[in-house]
């Protein structure tokens, strides 16, 4: 399974949904997606502008946890 800290890194920053729209230019359904972490896939162009705007690595995005360890 993936993780995507994205609730997090907004809820540091107080970042709304609409906040990180307007200075990303990503459409607000992506980043309700995987604030809600139901998106299916992401464009690397998504990904990029996300660490950009947080100042994270990718790792520090995304997460991967084992299937056995997310229950």
């Amino acid at each position: 399974m993936i993780k995507c800290h994205l609730s997090r890194l907004m809820g540091e920053r107080k970042l709304k949904i609409v906040d990180v729209a307007r200075v990303t230019g990503l459409h607000r359904n992506t980043i309700t997606l995987l604030y809600d972490e139901t998106a299916a896939r992401i464009e690397l162009e998504a990904i990029d502008k996300l660490c950009e705007l947080f100042n994270v690595s990718v790792g520090e995005l995304f997460e991967h946890v084992p299937a056995n360890e997310s229950q």
